[in-house]
């Protein structure tokens, strides 16, 4: 190549050699399944396995991407005929490859409409979905549909034209029953538990209300299997995009991060025809919880200890958090000795081994997964992560000597983001307003600040809440991470699980 191109169909051919591309002609895929939420991880995740799939095993199984939430789409991955550059980075090590399985990319953030007319098309025989967290507008506590969110409000009163995910899926899925009456799976990939359950829990709760027969039908003709998927995917930087044109020559405006391990785990809950992605390394079982569990838990619970507590200590990314010695030690030592302790056994798997790969995971520097990054939404994904874990050893009569200091460290992260303590960071949470009312009223008390944080019913379970040594633990740490010195927490909370164990020991 001489002048820079652009990736697109007309350049595959002629992509260097240290580019891996699609081994299927592409002219020939037909979309069979449609994606909502085409971010960094999709590209790195589903759409891959379902790039390896279509290489082993053609089939109609191409992907249209819909975003109805920012970026557009339309002038880079839309505009490249859905190929995107996917590039794997372990320390200093790069593989780079196209991945050909998106066919056509939708744009409906100023309507509903376009995505409509995809998601109800006869040809659509699946829906895959990773909007995040707060786009099931569930209450994390219960899994329940947010009846008082704005977006479901509206969607109540004109579900013709919704605005949020659950009212589009039911939208949807009245348009086909009123047209074709084709069945469809819905498959939720995004990091909550029971992901197929909350999915279908929120779907149903709209369709209820709309009447006329709706739910019944659903209940005939969709299905809502859950999901656990892995794979760390960072936020792409200018600095990502730029680092293809200088290493391989061509201009990629999609261009998306991944580590080498992957994972994704499919409850065998299928309304008609599903993929083959167990043929390319998924996993298909009756039960996904065990799975997500572990995964939540352990990976997912560092990740939000090391983001939260790396951020109070200055420290930009995971890999930085996890170098630092006194948060490495932490980390470690809360997973080993009170998290895997509220882990059923999960097929396959050895939880230890798992612990220690994850942490080597997270020790990779080619993926600068910023700790800000990770600290989005939390108040989403502690109930899963840290609150359930403390709660099930509570329930069980042991300590709780770490687990509850990363509890502290995400009320720490959005009271110090307020304007009463300086505003030392931008957040984005949904509930960052709420907690910065509750510093404002409140100040430096932490006894005072973890009462009334602790009083969200829809975060926090009320029994939960009301434990002695629960609330005894989160308001000692919080103190110290809201001082001078926060990482004094950290190693108090060290020197209690080490009198812990001694005492232990002893019996």
């Amino acid at each position: 190549m001489s002048a820079i191109e652009t990736l697109g169909p007309d350049l595959l051919d002629r992509l260097p050699a240290s580019v891996a591309k699609p081994a299927y002609d592409r002219a020939r895929l037909g979309a069979g399944m449609a994606h909502l939420g085409v971010g960094a991880f999709h590209r790195c995740h589903q759409a891959e396995y379902t790039d390896d799939l279509l290489s082993r095993d053609f089939g109609r199984w191409g992907i249209v991407g819909i975003n109805i939430r920012p970026p557009h789409l339309a002038d880079t991955l839309g505009r490249q005929g859905g190929l995107y550059t996917r590039l794997i980075r372990e320390n200093d090590r790069v593989e780079a490859r196209v991945i050909g399985s998106i066919v056509r990319v939708v744009d409906s953030q100023a309507s509903a409409a376009p995505a409509l007319e995809v998601l109800a098309s006869q040809d659509i025989e699946l829906v895959t979905l990773t909007v995040t967290e707060k786009g099931y507008c569930h209450i994390p506590s219960t899994g329940e549909l947010d009846l008082a969110h704005p977006d479901i409000v509206h969607d109540l009163a004109h579900p013709e034209t919704p605005r949020s995910v659950p009212g589009m899926l039911t939208r949807a899925l009245d348009l086909r029953r009123a047209t074709h009456g084709r069945p469809l799976t819905l498959l939720s990939c995004d990091n909550i538990p029971a992901n197929g359950v909350i999915l279908g829990n929120v779907v149903r709760t709209l369709a209820e209300r709309r009447g006329a027969g709706l739910v019944d039908w659903i209940a005939a003709n969709a299905t809502f299997p859950s999901a656990m998927v892995d794979r760390i995917a960072p936020a792409v930087t200018q600095a990502d995009i730029d680092s293809v044109e200088q290493r391989y020559g061509y201009r990629d405006g999609a261009v998306a991060i991944g580590e080498p391990f992957r994972q994704w785990v499919i409850e065998k809950k299928f309304a008609g025809r599903m993929p083959r992605w167990d043929l390319v390394g998924a996993t298909l079982v009756d039960d996904v919880t065990p799975f997500e569990h572990l995964k939540m838990r352990v990976l997912n619970g560092a990740q939000t200890t090391l983001a939260t507590l790396g951020v109070l200590a200055g420290l930009e990314h995971t890999f930085d958090a996890i170098a630092d010695p006194l948060l490495s030690v932490f980390v470690r030592r809360m997973l080993v000795e009170e998290t895997l302790a509220t882990l059923e056994p999960v097929p396959g798997m050895d939880p230890s081994a798992y612990v220690e790969q994850s942490l080597g995971r997270l020790r990779n520097t080619a993926i600068r997964h910023r700790n800000h990054q990770i600290a989005t939404d939390g108040s989403q994904k502690i109930v899963q992560r840290l609150l359930n874990p403390i709660r099930d050893r509570l329930a069980k009569g042991r300590d709780i000597a770490l687990l509850p200091v990363p509890v502290a460290g995400w009320m720490a992260y959005l009271i110090l983001a307020s304007a009463r303590f300086g505003s030392r960071w931008p957040v984005s949470d949904p509930y960052a307003a709420k907690v910065a009312a509750i510093a404002d009223a409140t100040g430096n008390d932490a006894q005072a600040l973890v009462s009334a944080i602790l009083g969200i019913e829809t975060i926090f379970d009320p029994g939960l809440a009301a434990n002695g040594t629960f609330r005894r633990t989160v308001t000692s740490a919080l103190e110290a991470l809201l001082s001078n010195d926060p990482m004094a927490a950290v190693r108090r909370s060290l020197e209690q699980n080490e009198t812990e164990r001694l005492k232990r020991s002893k019996q």
